[in-house]
């Protein structure tokens, strides 16, 4: 049966999809989505890193960059937020058009290059956002160097300074092809470097709750250099690392009219890719270290697909566009229905269990 949330869905994807995205955040930020609150499906409340996710489902960073919509995206139901990505100052990001809707794939490609507000306008909204709703799941920010910056470094502290008080954990986003400082730490030097910097800074802080610190990492790595970035987040005390971000890479079985835009290719071509690779860092890190898993995720079965590889937790952003905001109320019970059918009476029990 469709319903209003489907038809304005399709009404969305009729908009430039600049324009549909901003259309759909002003509408979560005034309480049009659909309520997901509710839906609660036994087997799906964990604990990590000392904080609790009443289910393991959410919305990536990039979606809601300026902290706008925090109270829709948490009324669709999602287990934890992530906004972002936040660069120290203001950014207005690259040239439009920048965005570019890719259908008949069930795909899109950006090019934004993290256009936002900056940490002063986004860690005031993050602020009031606290203190007026009483809110307890999780709550991260998608940190990343400005473009023109020439430290980059020293932006990451800024942030972390900015945002280590008010966030429950924070995304060392090192992987976006689409800004001049996107992948400068991809080098073995540079991460380590940045690392040591920010955990020291954490540990200067001395806050009550420190925040969580996760590195996000790119697709477009080959599995040599990924161990040896492997083993330095390892080293240096990161709590979880986010598998993966968009990829430059384009699949010859891409058909859609605009498969060659330059940008970072997400949604369901990304799946196979995204899934693979956190395989490997699940084996490569023991399963000691949660990960979130990324890329391709439109149904329940992707996400358990994830979720068995050694994904403790999921994001999904680029499948919204397509099945509308019912999606995470439909992965969700999804999810516990596959649980439930493997034998599993927690979602613990299934987090890397093709790996036994």
């Amino acid at each position: 049966m469709t319903s209003l949330y489907d038809i304005g869905t399709r009404a969305l994807n009729l908009l430039p999809p600049e324009r549909g995205h901003q259309a759909a955040l002003w509408s979560l930020a005034h309480g049009l989505g659909p309520s997901g609150r509710a839906d609660r499906p036994a087997g799906l409340a964990q604990t990590l890193w000392g904080q609790s996710f009443e289910n393991p489902v959410a919305i990536a960073a990039g979606f809601d960059k300026n902290a706008v919509a925090i109270s829709g995206a948490i009324g669709l139901g999602v287990g934890f937020v992530e906004v972002g990505g936040v660069t120290p100052y203001p950014q207005v990001g690259n040239p439009r058009p920048r965005l570019f809707r890719l259908t008949a794939d069930r795909a899109a490609i950006n090019r934004l290059g993290f256009n936002n507000d900056g940490a002063e306008a986004i860690a005031k909204c993050i602020a009031d956002y606290r203190a007026s709703s009483g809110d307890t799941r999780p709550l991260g920010v998608n940190m990343a160097a400005n473009s023109d910056s020439t430290d980059p470094a020293n932006d990451f502290e800024q942030l972390v300074d900015t945002f280590a008080p008010l966030a429950d954990f924070l995304t060392i986003d090192i992987s976006c092809p689409n800004s001049e400082n996107g992948l400068v730490f991809l080098s073995p030097g540079p991460l380590e470097d940045l690392l040591g910097r920010l955990t020291a800074l954490r540990e200067r802080k001395a806050l009550a709750k420190p925040p969580v610190f996760l590195v996000k990492i790119a697709p477009d790595i080959e599995d040599d250099a990924l161990d040896i970035l492997l083993e330095i987040i390892a080293a240096a005390g990161i709590d979880g690392i986010t598998v993966c971000n968009t990829t430059t890479a384009r699949p010859e079985t891409l058909t859609s009219p605009d498969r060659h835009e330059r940008g970072g290719l997400s949604g369901k071509p990304l799946f196979a890719r995204s899934t693979d690779m956190l395989r490997h860092v699940y084996q490569v890190t023991g399963g000691k270290m949660p990960l979130i898993g990324v890329g391709g995720i439109s149904s329940g079965a992707d996400a358990y697909a994830k979720i068995r590889a050694g994904a403790s937790l999921v994001q999904l952003y680029t499948a919204l566009v397509y099945e509308g905001p019912r999606l995470i109320s439909r992965i969700k019970n999804d999810l516990a229905a596959l649980l439930a059918a493997d034998g599993f009476t927690s979602l613990g029990d299934a987090i890397g269990s093709e790996h036994r």
